[in-house]
C-alpha cells in the first residue's frame, strides 16, 4: 500500500497567538455528561450490562492475571529493579479499562468492581514518582531515559490516565486518581510547555485529555498545553527524533503544522486522537485557525476516505489511510479504535459547529464500525473490521496490542455522553436511545424522558416535566439517512430518490417546526406532561458508491435505519459469494435472531450461482437470501460475508 505523502506550506503560530485572539467559548451547547443519563433503551441497556459484566471481567483479567499489566505497578512500588512486563505502552490499556469501569459503575453499581477499582487506584498512586511522572515502563528500565524517545507513547499513557481520572471522578467523586492526573499534567507543563521544550507526541491523545481536564477543572493551564502540543506538529521538532522508515512524518500527522492541515494522511486512530484535540480547543477558544482545518480535514475523511460502515482506515501497512478512494472490502483495517476515534471526533465537531451532519457521521460509526469490534457475549474482539470475508474471519479473545477491547468497552459505557446537548435557551437530541435526564434550562429544572425502539423502528416520544413553564427551543436530529444522502458529500448516495417523511407531533397534533442545521426545532413556552413525538421513515435502502471507489463499482450495500447490513454464509446455506441482487429486488424485514441478539433482517429473492446438477457447470436460480445488520456478524463462527453484494455477474478469464 503507498501511503499518501502531504507536505503544506508551514504558518508559524504560538500558543500565546490563540490564547489572545478568542477567549469567548464558541460551543453552540454543551454535551450533558454520562453521569447524568441513565440508559433504558431496549436496545443499548443490555450492550451496557454485557460491558459491565463480560467484557470488563475480560479486561480485568487480562490486565491483572494474564499479563503483567498491574504487576508492572507493584513492581515500580517496591522500588527494586525488576523487568517491566510487556510493552511500553501496556499502562494505557489499564487506564482505559479504568475509565470503562468508572462509566459502568454509573450504568450499573458494583460494590466488587468498585473496590477493584480502588484497588488499582492505589496501585497508580504508589508508583507515581515525586515530580508527578508517571510511566511503568521507565520506571522500571530507567528514569534517566525518559522524555528521551517521543515514539515511547509516555504522554499516550498520560492522556489515558487523564481520561480514566476524570472519568471515575465524574462518578465516584473520588478524587485520588484525579489528584495523581493533576500531578502528571503538571509535570507535563513544567517540563515543555512553559520551558518551551519541543515534543511531538508519537502517539497523540494528550491534547484531547487535556481538553477534558480543563473542563472538570475549568483551570486554562492544561487549554494552554493542549494548544502547545498541537502547536508542536509540523515544525520539524520530530525529524530524526521521531520518524523512521514507515514511520514517517505524514503517519503521525506531522507534516505540516495543525492549522494549514487539509488532508488526511498515515496513522488512523493517531489522526482521531488530534483531532478531537484541535476540535476541542477550537470550539471552546474560538480559533478560526483550528476551526478552518478541522472542517477541511473532516471532508477529506468523508468524502473519500471513509467506508459505508462508518469505518476509516484501509491499510494494514500503516494502520490507517493510503490512497482517495482506495477502499477495498475483504484486506480493509478499519481498526475498531479509528471508529471510536471517529465517535470522538465528529462529537467535537457537532460542538464546534451546532450541524447535525458530524452527528450522522458519528451514529454510522457507532452502530456500524465500532460496534462490530465487540462481540455479542461481550469476551470477543475484533481488531480490524473488514466488509467482506472468505470464511476464515474470527474474533480473539484478546491480542498483543490489546487497544481495542478497552476501547470499544469505555465507548458503549460512556454511551450517555453523546445522547443529549444543552445550553441555557435549548435542548438538542443528537441520539435516539431510551433514556432518562434533568436538564436545568435557565435556573429551572426539566426532567426528560425519550422512549423509542431505536433503531428497529423510527418512532420517538418525548416526555419533558417543567417544574414549571419554561420558554426553550427543543433541537431533534434529522438523521441524514432520512433524505437522499447517506453520509455528507458524495461517496455514496442510495439508489432511489424518496423525499423525507418526518411527522412532527406535539400532544398527539401536528406541530409547526422549522429546519435549522439537520434538526427539526421546536420553540415555545413548555410545560409538565409535554410530549413530542417524532416518526422516521425506515425503509430498506440500496447504496452505491462513487465510481471512483473501485470496490463498490457494480455492487450495492443495503440500509435500513443507521444499520448497515451484511449477507453472511450462516443465514444462507454457507454461501456469500454467490448472490446478485439486481436493481429491481424487492426487499422486507423480517424479525429474526442472530445467537443472542434479536434483530431485525432483511429479505429477498435473488438469482443465485451454484453448480450445476451434473457439475459439469453453472446454473442460476432464485433463491431467498438474509442480510443481517454488520455488527452481529462472525459470532456464530467462521462463516463467508460480504456488505457490497454485486449487480450482475462477470465473466472472468481462467488462465493456468
Amino acid at each position: 500500500m503507498i501511503t499518501r505523502f502531504r507536505f503544506f506550506a508551514a504558518v508559524l503560530t504560538t500558543t500565546a497567538s490563540l490564547i489572545a485572539i478568542a477567549q469567548i467559548p464558541v460551543k453552540r451547547f454543551e454535551p450533558v455528561s454520562f453521569s447524568q443519563v441513565n440508559i433504558t433503551d431496549r436496545f443499548w441497556r443490555p450492550k451496557l450490562d454485557k460491558v459491565a459484566t463480560a467484557t470488563l471481567q475480560a479486561c480485568i483479567f487480562q490486565t491483572e492475571e494474564k499479563t503483567g499489566r498491574i504487576r508492572n505497578f507493584e513492581k515500580v512500588q517496591r522500588g527494586k529493579h525488576e523487568k517491566h512486563e510487556g510493552v511500553y505502552y501496556d499502562d494505557s490499556d489499564v487506564y482505559k479499562a479504568l475509565e470503562a469501569i468508572a462509566y459502568s459503575l454509573k450504568n450499573r453499581p458494583d460494590a466488587e468492581l468498585e473496590k477493584k477499582a480502588d484497588e488499582w487506584i492505589d496501585k497508580i498512586a504508589a508508583a507515581q514518582q515525586p515530580d508527578g511522572y508517571l510511566n511503568t515502563y521507565y520506571s522500571l528500565v530507567g528514569l534517566d531515559q525518559r522524555w528521551t524517545d517521543m515514539e515511547k507513547h509516555e504522554d499516550y499513557c498520560a492522556g489515558h490516565l487523564i481520561e480514566a481520572a476524570v472519568a471515575y471522578y465524574n462518578t465516584t467523586g473520588k478524587r485520588k486518581l484525579l489528584d495523581v492526573a493533576i500531578r502528571f499534567a503538571d509535570h507535563l507543563d513544567v517540563t515543555f510547555r512553559q520551558p518551551n521544550r519541543h515534543w511531538v507526541s508519537g502517539h497523540q491523545e494528550i491534547e484531547l485529555a487535556l481538553m477534558k481536564l480543563y473542563h472538570l477543572t475549568k483551570n486554562d493551564r492544561y487549554l494552554k498545553l493542549a494548544d502547545w502540543f498541537l502547536d508542536q506538529r509540523g515544525r520539524g521538532f520530530g525529524v530524526g527524533k521521531i520518524w523512521d522508515q514507515w514511520k514517517t512524518p505524514e503517519y503521525c500527522q506531522d507534516a505540516t503544522p495543525v492549522k494549514n492541515q487539509k488532508e488526511i494522511t498515515g496513522h488512523a486512530v493517531r489522526a482521531m486522537y488530534l483531532y478531537t484535540g484541535a476540535a476541542d480547543v477550537a470550539a471552546t477558544t474560538g480559533d478560526a485557525g483550528y476551526m478552518n482545518a478541522m472542517k477541511t480535514v473532516w471532508e477529506d475523511v468523508v468524502y473519500r476516505n471513509m467506508y459505508i460502515t462508518g469505518g476509516i482506515g484501509s491499510s494494514g501497512q500503516n494502520e490507517g489511510f493510503s490512497l482517495d478512494y482506495d477502499l477495498p472490502n475483504e484486506t480493509a483495517y478499519c481498526e475498531t479504535c479509528a471508529s471510536v476515534g471517529m465517535v470522538f471526533w465528529n462529537q467535537r465537531m457537532n460542538l464546534l459547529t451546532g450541524e447535525a451532519k458530524y452527528i450522522d457521521v458519528l451514529e454510522r460509526s457507532l452502530y456500524n464500525g465500532a460496534l462490530d469490534g465487540l462481540s455479542l457475549s461481550g469476551d470477543r474482539f475484533f481488531y480490524g473490521n473488514p466488509l467482506a470475508s472468505n470464511g476464515n474471519t474470527a474474533r480473539s479473545a484478546w491480542f498483543g496490542t490489546a487497544c481495542c477491547p478497552s476501547n470499544i468497552a469505555r465507548l458503549v459505557a460512556s454511551l450517555g455522553d453523546y445522547i443529549y446537548g444543552k445550553n441555557d435557551s435549548g435542548l438538542w437530541v443528537n441520539l435516539y436511545i431510551g433514556s432518562n435526564t434533568t436538564l436545568k434550562i435557565g435556573k429551572t429544572d426539566v426532567p426528560v424522558q425519550m422512549d423509542t425502539n431505536y433503531p428497529w423502528d423510527g418512532s420517538v416520544k418525548l416526555t419533558v416535566t417543567p417544574a414549571k413553564k419554561t420558554p426553550y427551543a427543543l433541537h431533534l436530529r434529522i438523521p441524514g439517512w432520512v433524505s437522499n444522502v447517506p453520509v455528507p458529500g458524495d461517496l455514496y448516495r442510495f439508489q432511489e430518490e424518496s423525499p423525507a417523511k418526518i411527522t412532527v407531533n406535539l400532544n398527539g397534533k401536528p406541530v409547526d417546526y422549522r429546519e435549522e442545521n439537520g434538526y427539526v426545532v421546536v420553540n415555545r413556552t413548555w410545560q409538565k406532561g409535554d410530549v413530542i413525538e417524532l416518526t422516521l421513515p425506515m425503509d430498506v435502502k440500496r447504496v452505491v458508491a462513487k465510481k471512483e471507489l473501485v470496490a463498490a463499482n457494480d455492487r450495492v450495500a443495503i440500509q435500513r435505519g443507521p444499520l448497515v447490513y451484511c449477507v453472511e454464509g450462516a443465514d444462507n446455506n454457507g454461501q456469500a459469494w454467490n448472490l446478485l441482487v439486481p436493481d429491481q429486488t424487492t426487499f422486507t424485514t423480517q424479525a429474526y435472531q442472530v445467537s443472542t441478539e434479536p434483530v431485525v433482517a432483511i429479505q429477498a429473492e435473488v438469482p443465485v450461482v451454484g453448480p450445476s446438477a451434473d457439475g459439469a457447470g453453472v446454473m442460476t436460480e432464485r433463491k431467498k437470501i438474509t442480510a443481517i445488520p454488520y455488527y452481529v456478524w462472525a459470532n456464530r463462527g467462521k462463516s463467508p460475508m460480504q456488505v457490497w453484494l454485486p449487480t450482475k455477474a462477470k465473466r472472468v478469464k481462467i488462465t493456468d
